[in-house]
């Protein structure tokens, strides 16, 4: 690993501290200043000359600020003649702006990964994207990792002998098919309708849940409206318990809180893609970290081995 150099944002550096500490090597200085007029100005400060970048800044509240950080960063990188820029993309906030649903409304998904790439990406590692489709928007190559191992590994130390996996919708199935495999047990999902942002209504759950121990799956919660409405079609079908899983916590609003007051919710699980203030925090959550996985995968691109080997599903 002696030509790689690797820079935080300023999103989520404790997460990139314990990537370095899984490679073994520095985490590199970053100068961010703002000027009078608002503006901000970036200075990587460390040799990238013709070594392998890897700049790490999930897309996470204030997400424009943080872009502008990453594009500054990217823009830096190549300025200073690095070999190869690879942006480490924990959580892609802009991948829910995948398609046109309505007249005359933008695309952000594809619009970001334009600007990422023209501002001198040369990779992307992304975990999780919100939708299959937002992979083929980048014209760079793409590594997209997901977190369902280190959850698997999480709940099968529990009893599963009665459990059931539980996706709030049907276009998260596939995952939760997946993560259903990973521990041996059976499926069902919810029949999801949205109307606005924090307005969506759950009209029945397909599989059976009845007397089950639940596991509620989901890429990301943000206000947990769909978890809040998913938990009121369980206990109509009685559910003898329920746990909530996500890869990306971002618990917006007080959706931590929501969920976490609701009596029948044992638990609370996510992954450290994006950063948990420690005075949100309840008892019932608990935090699985994703640096082993990012850091593996950022060591194969290093040294040109095979990630799809290592993360694609069985």
């Amino acid at each position: 690993m002696r030509d790689i150099a690797v820079f935080s944002g300023s999103a989520h550096p404790e997460l990139a501290e314990e990537i370095c500490a899984q490679l073994e090597v520095p985490l590199r200085p970053v100068r961010v200043e703002r000027f009078a007029n608002d503006c901000l100005e970036v200075q990587l400060q460390a040799n990238c000359r013709e070594r392998d970048v890897f700049l790490i800044q999930p897309l996470v509240a204030p997400v424009q600020e943080n872009l502008v950080e990453l594009l500054l960063m990217l823009d830096a990188a190549r300025g200073a003649s690095a070999a190869r820029t690879t942006v480490v993309l924990p959580h892609y906030a802009y991948a829910r702006s995948d398609k046109k649903d309505a007249p005359r409304i933008s695309i952000g998904a594809r619009l970001v990964a334009d600007l990422l790439v023209s501002a001198g990406a040369s990779r992307v590692l992304a975990m999780t994207l919100h939708s299959p489709q937002v992979h083929g928007f980048f014209s760079v190559p793409v590594d997209h990792l997901h977190a369902l191992r280190e959850l698997a590994a999480y709940f099968s130390r529990l009893d599963l002998s009665n459990a059931v996996v539980v996706s709030p919708d049907l276009g998260n199935a596939k995952e939760a098919s997946h993560f259903a495999r990973l521990l041996n047990v059976p499926v069902a999902a919810g029949a999801k309708q949205r109307f606005a942002d924090d307005k969506v209504t759950i009209s029945d759950i397909i599989g059976e849940v009845e007397d089950r121990d639940v596991i509620v799956l989901d890429d990301e919660i943000a206000k947990g409206s769909t978890v809040i409405e998913l938990l009121d079609r369980l206990r109509e079908r009685d559910a003898r318990s329920i746990r909530v899983a996500c890869t990306h916590g971002l618990f917006a609003a007080g959706a931590l809180r929501r969920i976490g007051e609701q009596p029948d919710v044992i638990e609370i699980v996510c992954t450290n893609t994006v950063p948990v203030p420690g005075g949100e925090r309840t008892p019932k959550l608990t935090v699985l970290s994703i640096a082993p996985a990012l850091a593996e995968a950022m060591r194969r691109i290093h040294n040109g081995e095979s990630v799809s080997a290592l993360f694609d599903s069985p």
